[in-house]
């Protein structure tokens, strides 16, 4: 198998991590597609330089996240991109009209929390263990699991918050 098929093997199987990640980072559906394309091209940029010393996975959330939240921080620019071809982003959007309206109200929740923990939720949620959050993130372990106590403190309170007032 040369590096194209192994590049769209892995991709194709990874996809819908990567659509969640763009979800969580993106507001409208023209910054999620201009994102996905952004993950996917810096992932075939950085292809060669997977060592395998980490999963697939893993070293593919550190790359999506970092293009994430890279893309977050810098302002935009007027740059002209070139589509990638649509057997990478071969997404059945009937199948993501259900997680689109589960990452909606998550994202109500997740709006007031900083870039780095949005991520460490979305991993989490992935039932990734302490150990993979933070070989992703770069953070220790216990650092990782001080932050996710934390940010479900914070989210029980909005939580909370919204039902005693939606309930006045």
């Amino acid at each position: 198998m040369d590096k194209k098929e192994k590049f769209t093997t892995a991709i194709k199987a990874n996809q819908g991590t990567i659509y969640k990640i763009a979800s969580i980072y993106t507001d409208t559906i023209d910054d999620r597609k201009d994102l996905l394309q952004e993950i996917i091209y810096n992932l075939w940029k950085s292809f060669d330089s997977f060592n395998q010393k980490s999963s697939f996975n893993t070293w593919m959330y550190r790359v999506a996240m970092n293009v994430a939240i890279y893309n977050l921080k810098t302002a935009k620019r007027n740059i002209t991109t070139v589509p990638i071809a649509d057997q990478y982003l071969d997404v059945n959007e009937d199948e993501n009209n259900h997680f689109e309206e589960k990452v909606t109200l998550l994202k109500q929740h997740l709006d007031n929390l900083n870039l780095l923990d949005k991520g460490i939720v979305m991993l989490y949620l992935e039932n990734k263990s302490y150990q993979e959050i933070a070989e992703i993130t770069g953070l220790s372990e216990s650092n990782v699991g001080t932050k996710m106590a934390r940010i479900k403190e914070k989210l029980k309170k909005q939580i909370n918050n919204k039902t005693d007032y939606g309930t006045r």
